[in-house]
C-alpha cells in the first residue's frame, strides 16, 4: 500500500499542489479535497521540493495566515478556490 506522502505525483499535479499551498487564500481543506493529501503531508512534500530557506519561509506565512487554515477563516469567506481553478482540469470545485 502506497501511503500519501510517498506517492509518487506527476510534475503537473506536484506543481499545482505547491502552488495551492502558496496561495494565501486557499485552505488546506481544499487540498485534500482536490488531492487526497492533509496538511501535514502538504508540510513533507514542501520541505522536499523546497529549498530550505523557502520552506522556512513559506511555514512563517502559513503560520500567520488565518486564511490557510478553515478553522480560522472569517466566516463571510465561503469559497477556497482561486481565480485560475476553472482552468485545471479535473477539479470538481470548479463545477459546483
Amino acid at each position: 500500500m502506497v501511503s500519501r506522502t510517498t506517492r509518487q505525483w506527476n510534475e503537473v499535479a506536484q506543481d499545482r499542489i505547491i502552488e495551492m499551498a502558496w496561495e494565501d487564500r486557499t485552505p488546506f481543506e481544499a487540498i485534500e479535497f482536490q488531492f487526497g493529501l492533509k496538511e501535514s503531508d502538504v508540510k513533507i512534500l514542501m520541505k522536499k521540493s523546497l529549498t530550505w530557506k523557502s520552506y522556512v519561509l513559506w511555514r512563517q506565512r502559513v503560520e500567520n495566515c488565518k486564511t490557510k487554515h478553515a478553522s480560522k477563516r472569517n466566516g463571510a469567506i465561503c469559497r477556497f478556490k482561486c481565480s485560475r481553478q476553472k482552468a485545471i482540469s479535473n477539479n470538481t470545485i470548479s463545477k459546483r
